[in-house]
């Protein structure tokens, strides 16, 4: 369905137009989408997981097959979702800063406990089953100078943003727009790295997921981080893409704001994943 603002004469597609449930506004199926594709990715990791070894229970292809349907299926939610809630109320006019920022900052309190569960875990077979080390850790050939760089990259992508946002605050879009894209550009480096880094140590030096319980757990904090600046990527490239069409000034800039807050939280983890995961391993 379409809906033309009364302001701007911009055409919108909505996903829900309904008062539905009564009471609570317009109604949006978008989040669910968007939920039900980043649980795809994780049953195609479990799958993927399942086929690996002589007793695989399931055949190859089944995991990096849902792997990529549930990255779709999230990618797309994760449009509807944030044309939704963000485009189509800037151009009607909308207001929520405050309830929006505070809504991120209750996701990222799910963040938390998220990655939380997965360090919990990580203690767990740190005290345990740290004789499983591979060769790569026991030799510590898994900190290098990739690792130093990718972290640097990623902190000064945070004061990029940072400073973009206080010159969109300040009315520059010109510096506005020209931090932003150094900050995507940035994080769409991190990612190459990482990618790159996955390379290294699985085709060259045979350290796989099923490497033991600390590739285990590497794989999957580091996967989940990369999932995790993925995203943020992608919301960088909506936030450069809408400010190109003039979108954003110093009295309506609540997008940036939540990209921002996420942005920040993923350098953070970040940081506390190479302390803990790469520096923690090699000194341990």
């Amino acid at each position: 369905m379409s809906h033309e603002s009364e302001e701007g004469g911009q055409g919108h597609h909505l996903p829900a137009v309904e008062d539905w449930p009564r009471g609570f506004g317009e109604a949006s199926w978008w989040p669910f989408i968007t939920a039900i594709g980043a649980a795809v990715i994780y049953v195609g990791v479990g799958l993927f997981v399942l086929s690996r070894g002589d007793g695989a229970l399931v055949p190859a292809l089944y995991g990096p097959a849902a792997a990529i349907a549930g990255v779709g299926v999230f990618l797309i939610g994760l449009y509807g979702w944030v044309y939704h809630a963000f485009v189509k109320a800037f151009w009607d006019g909308a207001g929520g800063g405050n309830s929006l920022r505070f809504a991120m900052l209750l996701f990222l309190g799910s963040e938390i406990a998220t990655f939380g569960a997965g360090f919990v875990y990580y203690f767990f077979i740190r005290a345990d089953a740290w004789s499983e080390l591979p060769e790569l850790v026991v030799s510590g050939n898994i900190f290098g100078s990739l690792v130093i760089i990718n972290t640097a990259l990623l902190i000064i992508s945070s004061f990029t943003l940072h400073y973009a946002h206080v010159a969109l605050v300040n009315d520059d879009r010109r510096r506005f727009i020209g931090l932003l894209g150094v900050t995507l550009v940035l994080g769409s480096v991190f990612l190459g790295g990482q990618i790159y880094e996955y390379y290294e140590f699985i085709v060259h030096e045979g350290f796989t997921i099923t490497q033991g319980a600390y590739a285990s757990a590497f794989y999957g904090l580091t996967g989940l981080h990369g999932l995790h600046v993925s995203l943020g990527a992608v919301l960088l490239a909506i936030l450069f893409v809408r400010g190109l069409f003039g979108q954003y000034d110093s009295s309506r800039h609540t997008s940036v704001s939540t990209v921002s807050m996420y942005w920040h939280f993923v350098d953070v983890v970040w940081v506390f994943m190479v302390v803990v995961l790469y520096v923690g391993a090699v000194v341990g």
